[in-house]
């Protein structure tokens, strides 16, 4: 199935599911309990939002390499990982905002793995019976404001710094899907999830043992070889076949944004 959040006309705000025949609304907990309202929308006439309102975010940090010689004989003791704030959350086809005194941002098309039950201390071969489904992120990133040190959380942190969409999508083989990026057209990132350096299960395994995991959270699973630097007015269309395709378009910050 393929889960989304949407605005009506009137602006109220509905989940939904796709079907043939158009947006079938549906109420109730995704993770849960839920039923169809009856209602069924015209894609022409609704907006959509991101498929879900995070519990919470982590990231993986240098997940990839280009190529499977390159995967390493022993994986890292403790895997990078971080937190987003979920105020950096946004939608389809929203602005990705520049912040002020810096130029350019960078894309990082990723394969987001939506969790459905609360999950503690699992092994990896259950790891699945936790997943509620998966989205297409951006893990945006302003590499000008990390620390010398190797703090990323401010470089990663800034509103509108986390699209993700257009659907989650509940039936998904996650290895064996393709995470791409095209940049104003052109294709920047185009990589197999079997070239992850920590595999799917083996990181959310890590995470379940050191915290909680909880229904909504969202986990980065890291972004291929190829993203770049892109300034305003710059399109960035990431995106995974099975799943769709998430369009946003980089903007200047408005007078005001300014970090110091």
């Amino acid at each position: 199935m393929k889960f989304i959040r949407f605005k009506a006309q009137d602006d109220s705000i509905h989940k939904g599911i796709i079907t043939d025949e158009g947006i079938d609304e549906i109420k109730g907990d995704i993770y849960g309990e839920w039923d169809y309202t009856g209602t069924t929308f015209a894609p022409r006439d609704i907006s959509l939002l991101a498929p879900l309102e995070p519990n919470q975010i982590i990231g993986i940090g240098a997940n990839y390499v280009a190529q499977e010689q390159d995967l390493p004989s022993e994986l890292p003791e403790i895997p990078v990982f971080f937190f987003k704030p979920t105020s950096s959350v946004i939608g389809p086809n929203e602005e990705i905002v520049i912040p002020e005194g810096i130029n350019q941002v960078k894309f990082e098309s990723e394969l987001a793995v939506v969790i459905g039950k609360e999950a503690k201390n699992i092994a990896e071969s259950d790891i699945l019976d936790y997943v509620f489904g998966y989205t297409v992120g951006n893990d945006v990133t302003a590499p000008q404001f990390f620390h010398q040190d190797g703090h990323w959380t401010i470089g990663k942190s800034f509103d509108t710094f986390t699209p993700l969409g257009p659907v989650i999508e509940t039936e998904l083989n996650p290895f064996k899907v393709n995470v791409e990026a095209r940049l104003n057209d052109v294709e920047k990132q185009n990589s197999s999830t079997n070239l992850m350096i920590i595999p799917i299960l083996r990181m959310i395994s890590y995470l379940s043992n050191v915290m909680t995991l909880k229904p909504g959270d969202v986990i980065l699973t890291g972004s291929p070889v190829g993203a770049e630097l892109v300034g305003p007015g710059d399109v960035i269309e990431c995106s995974i076949k099975e799943i769709g395709a998430l369009e946003n378009t980089f903007a200047e910050a408005k007078l005001g944004a300014k970090i110091r």
